[in-house]
């Protein structure tokens, strides 16, 4: 087993550690687990820090417990927020459970025979008969009120620092959770929580419950939040949240997420979200030094990610319609990206309906008539003069020209781009 404190530590990511854990870590083979919210039926890249810790936990050797809040998604986390959340029911639990198991396989191994094999459960299978008097009894006798009270995130909400304050429900969370960490200690022999930085409360809560209850010794590790170098909200776009899921963030614009960070996020990102080793990284970073404007780091970060995430297949979709808008593709490399990627390449550009009769027509009685790409004929005979005028990345050296079916993208649109870079779509209707 290699050192997994170690590994974490240069790459940023410890925040917080229990005395103890890395001697734990490096006696024997030790479960360790990571709690995911289940309140969408797809993770999202604020998820990618917890997962990445259980990637390299497994790496090291260690056996990885991926949890789902499905009992503590029911009632909300009161860590880091103001106010209470939606509660979900337990058909959407089990939906979101299987699309986020999905998605995780994608960095665990759950399948094969090995002992340190993957596992997920759901909190909810334990929690949905316990009873309330039992769970006070059994559970709420061991933790006091005044230790729960200490908690940063509770004595938030409670200060008056918020003005709804705090439910019942929500006060009892950090109980629920302690109760998932006793419940995987006892069941699979798990001695170590880990988590976000904001969540260090709640797991010591649990580690504090398996030493009252069991006389037990169980362990604590958090990683940083993740800032940008900016001050702003990492993983947060104009159009929210950047998915895992590619029906929510296509895999292109999850790409150009990673593209477009700036040097100083780059050279952190990249030892948090990638598996690359520390001689790699170390090149790739001074590397990155000299020609700062190649952009390489940024890159070698965004080829990275999107590979883990979305398989190579779907990097390789994302460089051709990169070089689509910034470099000099061609139309077949046009043809070969498919509708979802388009629309994210060109999203934003205006779209024009034009009718599928109006196939073949002629060009400038399309632009200019059928639509309103142009405001009129010799506006549109003008650019075709210039050269400034091409049709799905080709140059239109002709007003008499047609278009025809052929010239369809996914079968209904048709790009227009006017000098460098304005550009507009028909699509047919």
């Amino acid at each position: 087993m290699s050192n997994f404190v170690q590994e974490l530590t240069w790459r940023g990511m410890v925040h917080n550690v229990m005395p103890g854990t890395e001697e734990q870590l490096m006696k024997e083979r030790t479960s360790a687990y990571v709690g995911i919210d289940p309140t969408a039926d797809s993770l999202h890249i604020g998820h990618l820090v917890s997962i990445m810790m259980l990637k390299h936990l497994q790496a090291a050797g260690h056996k990885p417990i991926a949890l789902i809040g499905g009992a503590t998604g029911m009632i909300g986390d009161p860590s880091m927020k103001s106010s209470e959340r939606n509660l979900l029911d337990e058909q959407t639990l089990r939906h979101n459970q299987q699309a986020i198991k999905n998605q995780l396989s994608r960095f665990l191994d759950f399948d094969s025979n090995s002992p340190n094999s993957a596992i997920l459960v759901n909190n909810y299978d334990w929690m949905k008969e316990y009873t309330f008097l039992a769970f006070i009894r059994d559970i709420g006798k061991h933790i006091t009120v005044n230790y729960m009270m200490s908690k940063d995130s509770v004595k938030k909400r409670i200060s008056g620092e918020e003005r709804e304050g705090m439910s019942f429900t929500e006060f009892t969370y950090q109980l629920v959770q302690g109760y998932d960490f006793l419940y995987l200690y006892e069941h699979y022999n798990c001695r170590l929580q880990m988590g976000g930085s904001d969540q260090w409360g709640n797991i010591t809560t649990g580690t504090e419950l398996i030493r009252r209850k069991m006389n037990g010794e169980a362990y604590a590790l958090t990683c940083p939040l993740i800032t940008k170098a900016d001050g702003g909200k990492f993983g947060k776009t104009e159009q929210g949240n950047i998915w895992l899921d590619p029906k929510y963030t296509s895999p292109y614009t999850f790409y150009q997420f990673w593209l477009n960070v700036s040097d100083e996020d780059a050279e952190k990102y990249i030892k948090i979200f990638t598996m690359l080793s520390k001689e790699q990284i170390s090149e790739a970073v001074e590397s990155h030094k000299k020609e700062p404007h190649l952009r390489n780091l940024q890159k070698l970060l965004a080829k990275e990610v999107t590979v883990m995430v979305h398989g190579s297949d779907e990097y390789d979709k994302a460089l051709n319609a990169s070089a689509i808008l910034f470099g000099n593709s061609t139309s077949d490399a046009l043809k070969t990206i498919d509708e979802n990627t388009f629309l994210s390449v060109f999203e934003g550009v205006p779209q024009f309906g034009v009718s599928r009769a109006d196939l073949p027509g002629n060009i400038v009685e399309l632009l200019a008539v059928k639509s309103s790409v142009f405001p009129s004929k010799g506006e549109c005979r003008k650019m075709i003069a210039a050269g400034g005028l091409s049709i799905n990345k080709e140059k239109c050296d002709s007003p008499d020209s047609e278009i025809g079916q052929d010239h369809l993208l996914n079968d209904k649109y048709i790009l227009v781009q006017k000098g460098k870079k304005s550009y507009f779509i028909l699509k047919l209707e």
